[in-house]
């Protein structure tokens, strides 16, 4: 199951990042859920995570860090925990059996990595954004953001074998 495409009703990018945030909490749930489909839940968080992590540091990031209000450490900072999540997939993704008491140590590790990330990204880096960039320049590094996240998806950037590139390079 892919990751679903970022449905915002504008091209915001900030709007945009927060679906993709919003999103990750709702397949947390599914995956600490025994009712729901884990292993499905992980497939479709790893992508979304690979994809959308990658579409920021290529496409977001590097065009923020122009603005003098948004503060360059904190955009750094962004990559510094991108690379603790994807750490902490790359774990998760690692164990055998869906559900073990060694499934949801990992996945707990995730869920803090990822939403101690998102909770930082949106209280510094998106309010920032918002604050200081134009929303005709955030709608294009919206549609920027979109094309990369969704190349990354098309490639199936969540495969274990690509999130273990991620983590290496």
């Amino acid at each position: 199951m892919a990751a679903k495409t970022n449905e915002a009703k504008s091209g915001d990018v900030v709007e945009l990042i927060l679906d993709d945030h919003r999103r990750m909490e709702d397949l947390f749930r599914e995956m600490r859920s025994v009712e729901g489909d884990r292993a499905a839940a992980l497939r479709e968080f790893s992508g979304l995570l690979i994809a959308h992590a990658l579409a920021e540091e290529a496409e977001v990031y590097p065009a923020l860090k122009r603005y003098r209000d948004i503060e360059n450490d904190e955009v750094e900072h962004g990559v510094e925990e991108h690379e603790e999540g994807n750490k902490a997939l790359l774990a998760l993704l690692e164990v055998d059996e869906v559900g073990s008491d060694d499934w949801d140590e990992k996945l707990e590790e995730l869920v803090e990595a990822v939403t101690h990330h998102a909770d930082e990204e949106e209280r510094t880096i998106l309010n920032g954004a918002r604050e200081n960039v134009a929303m005709e320049r955030r709608e294009e590094l919206g549609a920027a953001f979109t094309r990369e996240r969704a190349k990354q998806l098309e490639a199936d950037c969540g495969n274990v074998d690509n999130v273990r590139r991620v983590v290496k390079s």
